[in-house]
């Protein structure tokens, strides 16, 4: 196995990433909206916020526009829709000529494009997970990218790094499907599997 970095995701990627995410987000009964995440102090409802205020973020960031408000409610009486929406407008700043090599100040510091693409990618498929669990759903995100995801967050994620952003790395099975040992990587407990 290779020590090199990961190779960048594209835009693709990050659209497959969306979908995947956007189907668990449209398959949400109107009696989960309120039932309680894996992130304690979110809601199902709070988290798609979350996800939705994450895309207008990085779009925002990679147009060099002022962030949204972040504690606002971005998701009104549709929020399929605005998951949707905004996840259209991220690709479409991600597919600005240069975005991949130009370097960007956020608030966790400067990064490249791709890296911030990279974070991007990482944050839907984990929350997708944190979703599929909370509503009961399969979790159904892309094999490939969460194992590109994982790898790009073992390069980036040390302990010191992690203070007051994610609890210490979980257990989890070698064999476990990349998602799990992802969000186990990030801090989650995962569900032993069953047999």
């Amino acid at each position: 196995m290779s020590d090199a970095p990961p190779p960048p995701p594209s835009v693709e990627q990050l659209g497959q990433a969306l979908s995947a995410v956007g189907q668990l987000i449209a398959n949400v009964r109107d009696d989960q909206w309120s039932a309680p995440t894996s992130c304690t102090e979110w809601t199902v409802r709070d988290l798609v916020n979350h996800l939705v205020v994450g895309n207008l973020v990085f779009a925002a960031l990679l147009r060099d526009q002022p962030p949204p408000e972040r504690g606002a409610d971005h998701l009104g009486d549709d929020p399929v829709g605005a998951y949707r929406d905004t996840g259209a407008a991220l690709q479409a700043a991600f597919e600005q000529p240069g975005v991949f090599e130009r370097a960007y100040q956020g608030p966790l510091g400067t990064a490249s494009g791709a890296d911030r693409l990279q974070i991007r990618i990482a944050d839907l498929l984990a929350h997708g997970w944190d979703l599929a669990q909370a509503t009961g759903q399969p979790t159904e995100l892309p094999e490939e990218l969460a194992e590109q995801a994982l790898a790009f967050v073992c390069t980036q994620l040390s302990s010191s790094s992690r203070a007051g952003r994610f609890a210490p790395a979980q257990p989890v099975a070698e064999d476990a499907a990349a998602i799990d040992r992802l969000v186990a990587f990030l801090g989650r407990p995962v569900p032993a599997a069953t047999t």
